[in-house]
């Protein structure tokens, strides 16, 4: 069974397959939203989503953030100020989808949630669009899945996607199979730091201004003379994964159906994970709420985090996924910033992602770390 069609099965919509969740949230974006309208979403996600948002031809309005779990505070944001949301569910940690989606547009970011559910409902069935990831909890190195609920939707995403997609060259196809296997085994036995070498010698990883890419405001005024176009934002969504617009054939499709059918596998050390590390003081409260869930990384919010970085690397724990500063600070100008932008930088300057699956390993260096202090000192 094909991914798209597991991702089916599991949130009772249309599927469409696609190269990557990053085009698949342009493509959401595109169809399900009109150039100039007002887009409320986090501060603190990946740099490629604000690039994708102004792609669109949309307004970023930053939201406030919830100091439990770094996603949107829908309480505290003006909602009737917006023409639409898009959630992060941060870390797996859900969104509060019901209130965001009520009366507006929807989009799901579900790239950290492919196993979140709300309610019972699974993350990416309840806005216009879900819009998943295989890189993330399957690890199948790329992919993303966009479900929608309506058949004209789902044609009309699939002549979206075409008309975007570059031909696919099938040793790189295998290439990039075969590095993403590497990465799997390398994370099970215990070789992150070679690993991770590796890739920043072979240009897998781009160069960044801390955690940020190099935002370059004259040429990123240029790009947004062309929107709604995507292409002129190549620069800066294509980070880290520079095919992230090339067609899939066979061997990537097989690899994919085979990483998402492993997920259920997982599923009981994932939780445990969740459960080992949400009982440390670090852990952000919102984990609490959720420890019957296999979140994709428990997020703990620390003093010194560098120093825990370069530590769990040493014991074979790879972080990644920081997002800092948020774009409020990464990209004035571009953006609408938040009316309460300290637990954002909060969030950002303090998180630790720590994988679940590799709970064991992390849990003799982070349970010895200390808070960070609150964010309204």
């Amino acid at each position: 069974m094909e991914a798209e069609d597991q991702l089916a099965r599991r949130t009772g919509r249309r599927c469409l397959a696609l190269p990557s969740n990053r085009l698949g949230l342009y493509l959401a974006l595109r169809h399900f939203c009109t150039p100039g309208e007002r887009l409320l979403m986090s501060p603190v996600s990946a740099d490629e989503i604000l690039f994708l948002v102004l792609a669109a031809g949309l307004r970023p309005v930053m939201a406030p953030l919830s100091p439990r779990d770094g996603n949107i505070d829908a309480h505290a944001a003006d909602l009737t100020t917006v023409d639409a949301v898009l959630t992060t569910n941060l870390y797996g940690l859900p969104d509060d989808v019901r209130v965001l989606g009520a009366g507006r547009t929807l989009i799901e970011d579900a790239s950290h949630a492919i196993e979140t559910t709300v309610d019972g409902v699974p993350i990416g069935a309840f806005g216009a669009a879900g819009v998943f990831s295989l890189s993330k909890h399957a690890g199948a190195g790329s992919g993303g899945v966009i479900a929608v609920d309506d058949e004209a939707d789902l044609r009309a995403l699939r002549r979206e996607r075409d008309l975007l997609l570059k031909p696919g060259v099938l040793r790189r196809e295998i290439f990039s199979v075969l590095t993403s296997m590497a990465r799997q085994a390398a994370l099970r036995l215990d070789l992150v730091r070679p690993a991770l070498r590796l890739a920043r010698a072979l240009g897998m990883q781009e160069e960044r201004e801390g955690y940020r890419i190099a935002l370059d405001p004259e040429e990123l005024a240029l790009a947004l003379k062309r929107v709604p176009e995507l292409p002129p934002f190549d620069l800066w969504v294509r980070a880290d994964l520079h095919d992230y617009r090339t067609r899939r054939g066979r061997v990537t499709h097989w690899y994919q159906a085979r990483r998402v059918a492993a997920l259920a596998a997982e599923r009981p050390a994932r939780i445990a994970g969740v459960a080992k590390l949400a009982g440390l003081p670090s852990a952000a409260r919102g984990v609490l709420d959720h420890v019957d869930q296999p979140l994709f990384r428990v997020p703990l919010l620390v003093r010194d985090r560098d120093a825990a970085i370069a530590e769990l690397e040493r014991r074979g724990v790879a972080t990644g996924y920081l997002y800092d500063p948020p774009y409020d600070d990464y990209a004035p100008g571009f953006t609408e910033p938040s009316p309460s932008p300290e637990v954002a930088r909060w969030w950002a300057a303090h998180v630790l992602p720590v994988d679940p699956l590799y709970a064991h390993r992390a849990l003799p260096v982070v349970r010895e770390l200390k808070p960070a202090p609150p964010p309204y000192l």
